[in-house]
C-alpha cells in the first residue's frame, strides 16, 4: 500500500469513528484498526496530514488529532473538576473538547460530564459514559440533572431531581445508593447545572 493510500485510509477511519462516537480516535485506536504495530509510523502520517491541513492537533490531549476541513466546526466542552466560584463553562473547568454539534441533542449550547460510578445504572447511564447536559438552573420533578452540592463535591454528578413539600431530593437510579435530602437552609447548597439531553457511550 502506498503512503497516499495509507493516509486516505487513516482519514476515512477517523471520519467514521468521529461520526459514530462523537469524538476522534486515539493514535493507538487508529493503529489497531489499520493493523499497524508501530505508533511511530502512524504519527509520521498524522503529522503530514496536519501539514496538509486535513487534521488539527489538540495540544496536551489524549485524543490528539481531529478532522478539520469543515467537518465539525462545533464542539462540546468536557467538564472535569469545577474550580470554586467559577461558572460551569469557565475555561479552567474544561478537561477536553468533544467535536460534536450540540444541536444533535436539540440544544444550541451543551457541556459533557464523564460518568463515574454506578448510581444511575437503572437509567442506562454507565460508568465511563459521556453525559450531555443542556445548561439551565431549574428542573421539573423526575428530570435527570447535573447537580453540584456546595461543600461536598467539586465535580458535578447526575441525579433524578424531585421537590417534595418544599424539600429537594436527589435520587440515584440504583437502589444501592441513598437519596440525598435537603431541607430549609440546606436547599441553598444544591446548584442545578443543567438537564441531561443525551448520552455518548465511548467504544470499549
Amino acid at each position: 500500500m502506498s503512503t497516499t493510500e495509507r493516509r486516505k485510509h487513516i482519514l476515512d477511519y477517523m471520519k467514521s469513528y468521529q461520526t459514530r462516537e462523537g469524538f476522534p480516535p486515539t493514535v493507538r485506536e487508529i493503529c489497531e484498526a489499520l493493523g499497524l504495530a508501530s505508533p511511530g509510523s502512524m504519527i509520521k502520517h498524522l503529522r503530514v496530514l496536519e501539514r496538509e491541513g486535513r487534521i488539527t492537533r489538540l495540544s496536551g490531549k489524549k485524543r490528539a488529532w481531529k478532522l478539520t476541513g469543515g467537518y465539525s466546526p462545533f464542539s462540546i466542552p468536557l467538564i472535569g473538576r469545577i474550580a470554586a466560584g467559577t461558572p460551569i463553562l469557565a475555561e479552567q473547568n474544561k478537561e477536553d473538547d468533544l467535536p460534536v454539534d450540540p444541536q444533535m441533542f436539540g440544544s444550541h449550547e451543551a457541556f459533557a460530564l464523564r460518568v463515574k460510578g454506578d448510581s444511575m445504572i437503572a437509567a442506562q447511564i454507565r460508568e465511563g459514559d459521556l453525559a450531555i447536559i443542556r445548561p439551565q438552573n431549574e428542573a421539573e420533578n423526575g428530570e435527570i440533572v447535573a447537580v453540584q452540592v456546595e461543600g461536598l463535591e467539586t465535580e458535578a454528578t447526575l441525579k433524578i431531581f424531585r421537590r417534595r413539600n418544599g424539600d429537594i431530593e436527589l435520587h440515584p437510579a440504583n437502589p444501592l445508593h441513598k437519596v440525598q435530602l435537603f431541607s430549609d437552609a440546606e436547599r441553598a447548597k444544591v446548584k442545578i447545572l443543567g438537564k441531561l439531553v443525551g448520552v455518548i457511550r465511548p467504544k470499549p
